[in-house]
């Protein structure tokens, strides 16, 4: 077939070539001679399993005046004749029916254009959460290898979830930079350790230092699209202010940017973006004309539509005819018993949702187009996941309106959730939808995001675009197994490149992935991805030859574990004939489960899964989690003005115990009004600083509840010292206590903070001194340029008294 020559040239011109760069050799050592040079050795086929590409030895001139020289040949890194640039698209938190390709609710025709004008593969998994999955879809290495065993805010002491990418796992962007490729990177990245990401670094495991010249997007697990916390290159700038701006069209106009540019100046030379936009990530925030698109289309609930997404699964081929649907969980109620309020409720949610996915599937259609104006998307391998993980429930039963009430374990009622129906997706929340919807986005599958060892937690929809590289342009179908880690080979084998043996000085580990090469041109081609084993918070499973066995140890809606992790359940599945998981064989196959079971643990001690650890928001505490702290063992912080952008992951942890606020500031002639110091913001923080000259201090509770201690006078003009006391409950976490204002040691206001956010405040909004980046954490002084203090401040002291 025609498709088999045109790749194997490629693969020809990828791949070692004694002969023809034996002559190339040949003739740079005698265009040298003949120009008076000399050297010991000459120029030959750069031995890319070695990077960077050594530089040739300097030859040496014998010729003493310049004007009558030539110079040597020019060495200079290029990719391997006829690479194709790269785009790779990765989705979060989208389940296997995320796409209308694949029989999603929501018109995708982004993602429906890549399927039917390339394949489309519908058994390609990722890891169950976000960092693992893109740490091993950016290295071709299983995620415990790269360190990164759960998300990156959940690091242990514990090899394979340190989360820090060890140098032995180079990750793909570096291997395609050092052969001459131009990199960028837009969007989520979420893969540095959290004591890593303030000014200090060390910035390796940032995406600039992970092989990408071009950065901009946040480096945590989510951002608010209408405040976002952005970061160009290691540099936080200020969220612009203009009306109707949203990161994910700023972040798309960015990389459409970087395109043309790119193509512009050097049209020759490939690049590989890695588009990774938040969404449709909590918080599902999108502009209100996407979102009153689907009004009304939500409306049969639940249970009717998953049942409808699997009937066109069906049809289009993606799911086997026969394919049962997986029961509804019984913690998520069934769609007629709820009431009119819920149902009003939980529609509006989802709309909002489908807007959010349909506005992102329109975004990434315009970074495609940007391609295809530069006149190289034939020669483009666009690589298009849909979904970093399955479909997320971590809205829990009613939804949210503010994410952070699932970090600190509060849910809110739907009575506390419905009055801001009207403002939900916009600035004013920070929304995720009801689990129950979660189902319809991983039919036909019974769990979700975070579940390591179901399919609805790591199957996902797939499709490549490749014409002129052989990927017939015809829509069809894969079926073979495969894995995320298979994207990186699959990339290598494309760009005529072989896997690096060493980078940058330090021998690599090999790739645990499978070139998917080997199905463009073979829908019936044997499998070759054959084992792979699962495994997060205790969740695992493993695959092997077409049978899975695993155990569920715990879903995101259990309160706990569903036992001690050696007293596990296990199931087993031949998905061969059962494609959504519904028939468990345990009983009826004791010998093969138990040989998957000692497979497995052989897989997992192999790729440092072992030992498991099945905690989740403890190990968000650093102390608990046994991980690094740029705070540990301090009990003070001292700052001043100008010191912004500073994230949770890196400031003094005021959470759960007392603490002392001290400021100097001196107050010019007419007052003084703004921030002196805050962290968090709307949905979450504290604050102390002025209104109309008088001093406060502000708690804000998750934007449920809110507590001021204010002075009853504006400070004169002139230096002061404002000191804020509060005194913790204990007893607990997340407890109250008293607070104290003081100015010049005089007392000038007291009041009680019933309830105290234990565990998180956000995610990228960050600790300031003078101004309130993002979004306010007191409306009243706002945020940005508006809050900035119109004062000094020379310094400002954090002290924490641990509770008893």
């Amino acid at each position: 077939m025609e498709w088999r020559k045109t790749f194997a040239a490629r693969m020809t011109r990828g791949s070692a070539r004694p002969c023809r760069w034996a002559w190339r050799g040949l003739a740079a050592m005698a265009t040298i001679a003949a120009l008076g040079w000399t050297q010991t050795a000459a120029a030959a086929d750069p031995d890319r399993t070695v990077l960077p590409l050594a530089e040739p030895e300097r030859p040496v001139s014998t010729e003493l005046d310049v004007r009558n020289a030539v110079p040597p040949p020019r060495f200079e890194v290029k990719a391997p004749e006829g690479a194709p640039n790269v785009l790779l698209i990765l989705i979060d938190d989208l389940g296997f029916a995320g796409t209308s390709a694949f029989g999603g609710p929501v018109m995708t025709p982004s993602f429906d254009r890549i399927a039917r004008e390339g394949l489309a593969y519908s058994n390609f998994h990722t890891q169950a959460t976000c960092s693992p999955t893109r740490a091993a879809l950016l290295s071709g290495r299983n995620h415990h290898i790269a360190n990164m065993g759960g998300i990156a805010e959940s690091g242990t002491a514990f090899p394979g979830n340190t989360t820090q990418i060890p140098n032995e796992v180079a990750p793909l962007a570096e291997m395609l930079r050092l052969n001459g490729y131009s990199t960028a990177a837009f969007g989520k990245w979420h893969q540095t350790p959290p004591w890593e990401t303030s000014i200090s670094g060390p910035f390796d495991r940032w995406p600039t230092g992970q092989g990408f010249d071009k950065f901009y997007g946040f480096i945590g697990f989510s951002t608010n699209h209408w405040a976002p916390a952005i970061i160009d290159g290691t540099v936080r700038i200020e969220p612009p202010q203009r009306p109707g701006y949203n990161f994910l069209t700023d972040m798309t106009d960015q990389a459409v940017d970087w395109i043309r540019f790119q193509k512009a100046l050097t049209p020759d030379r490939p690049f590989f973006v890695y588009y990774a936009p938040g969404a449709v990530r909590v918080p599902h925030h999108v502009p209100e004309e996407w979102a009153a698109r689907w009004k009304g289309k939500f409306d049969q609930g639940w249970d009717a539509m998953r049942e409808a997404v699997l009937a066109r699964q069906i049809e289009l081929g993606v799911v086997p005819a026969g394919t049962a649907l997986t029961p509804r969980p019984d913690v998520i109620p069934a769609w007629d018993s709820l009431t009119a309020d819920e149902k009003r409720l939980f529609t509006r949610q989802v709309e909002v949702f489908a807007g959010f996915l349909e506005y992102t599937d329109h975004e990434i259609g315009r970074v495609i187009e940007a391609v295809r104006e530069t006149g190289q998307l034939d020669d483009t391998l666009v690589i298009f996941v849909a979904g970093d993980n399955g479909s997320s429930a971590e809205g829990g039963r009613n939804g949210t309106l503010n994410e952070y009430t699932y970090f600190n374990d509060v849910e809110p009622s739907v009575e506390e959730l419905l009055p801001y129906l009207d403002d939900w997706g916009g600035p004013a929340t920070l929304p995720h939808m009801a689990a129950g919807w979660t189902q319809i986005f991983s039919t036909p599958y019974e769990y979700v995001k975070q579940v390591a060892s179901d399919y609805g937690g790591t199957k996902v929809g797939m499709a490549i675009r490749w014409p002129e590289g052989g990927v017939p342009s015809s829509g069809e179908l894969r079926p073979q197994f495969h894995h995320v880690i298979d994207v990186a080979p699959t990339i290598l084998e494309a760009a005529g490149l072989p896997e690096p043996a060493m980078v940058n000085g330090t021998p690599q580990r090999p790739m645990d992935g499978t070139s998917m090469a080997y199905t463009f041109g073979d829908a019936a081609a044997a499998e070759r991805h054959t084992t792979q084993y699962f495994e997060m918070f205790g969740n695992r499973a493993i695959y092997h030859d077409g049978w899975l066995a695993r155990t569920i140890h715990r879903a995101p809606w259990d309160p706990a574990p569903r036992s001690a992790l050696a007293d596990s359940t296990w199931d087993l599945y031949d998905t061969r004939t059962d494609f959504s998981l519904a028939n468990n064989l345990a009983a009826q196959e004791p010998e093969k489960l138990a040989a998957l079971q000692a497979l497995f643990m052989a897989e997992a001690s192999r790729n440092f899964a072992l030992p498991m650890d099945d905690r989740t928001l403890e190990r968000a505490v650093p102390a608990l989690a046994g991980r690094p702290d740029v705070m540990a063992g301090r009990t003070s912080l001292t700052l001043a003005e100008g010191m912004t952008g500073m994230s949770e992951n890196v400031f003094i942890d005021v959470k759960n115990q007392s603490l002392t606020i001290t400021a100097e500031v001196e107050i010019p002639e007419g007052g003084a009004n703004g921030a002196i110091l805050v962290q968090g913001g709307r949905f979450g923080g504290w604050a102390l600083y002025l209104e109309d000259g008088v001093p406060a201090y502000h708690y804000n509770f998750l934007n449920l509840q809110r507590y001021t201690v204010a002075g009853d006078k504006p400070l004169p003009p002139g230096k002061a010292t404002i000191r804020f006391e509060f005194a913790y409950d204990g007893g607990g976490f997340g407890r109250g206590g008293t607070g104290t204002l003081y100015v010049d040691d005089e007392k000038v206001g007291e009041g009680r903070i019933e309830r105290t956010q234990p565990l998180l405040f956000s995610a990228d909004e960050t600790a300031d001194v003078g101004i309130d980046l993002h979004t306010p954490v007191v409306e009243a002084i706002g945020a940005g340029e508006p809050s900035r203090f119109t004062g000094h401040i020379p310094r400002v002291t954090v002290v924490v008294t641990p509770s008893p």
